[in-house]
């Protein structure tokens, strides 16, 4: 009884800790959210100006992220809304609406009367109700400095059917907020998660709600049970009995005065109803511990659900908190949870099964045998870790790290999972470079990934390219958009004389590149500031540069800098080299 009392007494107080923090931000908030509030009524003002759906064909969408992208339910058509995109400079936020047809590989931009205010950071889901229903709560709006933030409460359905946008007004809903998740889960929009964030203070949820798809009410959940600390960006999904799934997710702790620590979050929890669903159904929140490989921390990843009753994550980023600094690792790796096992795998690439015909074909069984026996060998029994060189338009190198997951006991995996694992990943498939906060969906089994972001440095590349992938056949990704080099724009925060001297790409440039020309040609041969060779790979740098130079041409374009050019090829040079040994 005593220890009991001593664990309820501390949970009320946890309790009043985190109402007192909430009463706390919503005051600092405020005066903020007033601020930004008439920025959003003059953006809603042009939008209301609007008076007639207006489709039109269209380029890809420009660059974003933290938007949102479902699955049409009735048509094969994807639906992009929202987003944010930053220059260095400047944060713009998106509240347009794309329609991308699967068939023709096309855009289309719909232009629809009152639409939701611009927003990134919000939960969108599909039902397929009156010809397929778009609802769409909360997310942020952010000053064009990114110094301050709106968090929405408010929930939003787009009819499908008729081109029609409709705010639903209900009291009782959750509180402002971004990061969260939410699934459409028998008749009902359940919301978990999240956080608040002012300029100087923040906080993050694990409430539960729901939002009854017939009656159009809120109601807060009060499941019993030990639930997830509060988390914003897990993956939250549902199993077919009408239970949640919580994994992952970040949240940040302040652990003194002006310093925060990140926290990656890697647990798992299941939420059940205890009854047929309804909203007045007893709630209970277990801790579920899957079998398997499961993912690498990482935060920034996103989700979807699969085929075969599995849901699945892709990429997302492990940063690396010192004091002064953050540097992450970026993933493209995909994961899949199966939610009738309690099991976690990675999803690697399989050889198609024509391609191992043909290349058995010709083959003596010894020799296949003892080939195999030796591949078994030399399989490593832990993750492996990748390094990738990524080549920006202007030069600039990005190393990214990848871990994947090595073989698990043969005891351990079922006949289906060897059977997707079968084979490993291939060699030199086309993918999408890694990233974090990149927008999915799933559509007759194919997995599309949209746009997305990841960092060299300081500075931030985002993406708007399209990816897809049949998750039946984990055989290859295809690439339906490609980047597009204009599109990357970086201006940087302050441009003194000091960092124009150390900086490419900052105003100035020009001429810092054309002294750099006097001085290569200076003696009449040029001087080349490239990576470093050490001794061991030097010869292969001297029989393979001019072959890595052509492909650093290739990606960098004609009008690259020989110097540039150069130097890229030695760092590619040296990766490829690191790499195979």
């Amino acid at each position: 009884m005593g220890k009991k009392g001593k664990r309820e007494k501390k949970g009320k107080g946890a309790e009043k800790t985190a109402a007192k923090m909430e009463r706390k931000v919503s005051r600092r908030a405020k005066k903020e959210e007033e601020d930004l509030e008439a920025l959003i009524a003059e953006f809603q003002t042009l939008d209301a100006k609007k008076t007639q759906v207006i489709e039109t064909s269209c380029p890809p969408p420009s660059p974003r992220l933290n938007g949102s992208l479902s699955a049409h339910p009735e048509k094969d058509e994807l639906i992009l809304f929202g987003g944010e995109y930053f220059n260095g400079q400047k944060t713009y936020l998106y509240n347009e609406l794309y329609i991308y047809n699967i068939r023709k590989n096309s855009w289309t931009k719909v232009e629809i009367p009152n639409p939701p205010p611009r927003r990134c950071a919000h939960q969108a889901a599909v039902v397929p109700t009156a010809g397929g229903q778009l609802w769409v709560f909360g997310g942020e709006f952010a000053s064009p400095s990114g110094e301050q933030f709106y968090h929405y409460k408010d929930l939003w359905v787009l009819h499908l059917a008729t081109k029609t946008w409709e705010q639903i007004k209900a009291s009782g809903g959750p509180s402002g907020r971004s990061g969260h998740r939410m699934v459409a889960c028998k008749r009902q929009l359940i919301v978990f998660g999240g956080f608040h964030e002012s300029t100087r203070d923040y906080i993050y949820y694990n409430d539960v709600y729901a939002f009854n798809l017939d009656s159009f009410t809120w109601s807060k959940l009060a499941p019993s049970g030990v639930g997830p600390a509060p988390r914003s960006g897990c993956q939250m999904a549902t199993t077919p009995e009408g239970s949640i799934i919580i994994y992952g997710g970040y949240s940040k702790q302040r652990v003194k005065k002006d310093v925060d620590k990140g926290a990656l979050h890697t647990d798992m929890f299941l939420l059940k109803a205890e009854g047929s669903g309804k909203e007045e159904d007893k709630w209970v929140w277990s801790r579920l511990n899957p079998s398997g490989v499961k993912p690498t921390p990482r935060s920034g990843f996103s989700v979807a659900t699969g085929p075969n009753n599995r849901s699945l994550l892709f990429g997302g980023v492990h940063d690396e908190e010192e004091e002064e600094s953050i540097e992450g690792d970026f993933f493209n790796d995909i994961y899949f949870y199966d939610i009738g096992k309690n099991r976690w795998f990675p999803g690697q690439l399989k050889v198609p099964k024509s391609g191992k015909k043909k290349r058995r074909r010709g083959r003596q069984a010894e020799a296949d045998s003892a080939e195999d026996n030796e591949v078994e060998k030399q399989a490593p029994q832990g993750p492996m870790e990748i390094v990738k060189e990524v080549v920006a338009e202007d030069g600039t190198v990005m190393t990214i790290k990848q871990v994947i997951a090595g073989p698990t006991d043969e005891k351990e995996r079922s006949e289906s999972e060897e059977e997707e694992e079968e084979d490993g990943a291939l060699g030199l498939q086309v993918e999408p470079c890694p990233r974090s906060n990149a927008m999915l969906a799933v559509k007759h089994g194919v997995l599309y990934v949209y746009g997305g972001m990841f960092e060299v440095g300081d500075r931030q590349f985002t993406l708007s390219d399209l990816y897809s992938i049949d998750l039946h056949k984990m055989e290859e990704w295809k690439v339906l958009v490609e980047i597009d080099p204009k599109t990357q724009e970086w201006l940087e925060e302050s441009e003194s004389d000091e960092e124009e001297d150390d900086m490419e790409g900052a105003e100035g440039g020009e001429e810092e590149e054309s002294s750099e020309d006097d001085s290569e040609n200076e003696g009449g041969e040029e001087q080349h500031p490239s990576v470093q060779p050490d001794e061991k790979h030097a010869d292969y740098l001297s029989r393979t540069e001019q072959h890595w130079i052509k492909v650093a041409r290739s990606n960098m374009g004609p009008d690259a800098k020989e110097k540039k050019v150069v130097k890229v090829a030695h760092a590619m040079a040296k990766a490829f080299y690191e790499d195979s040994i």
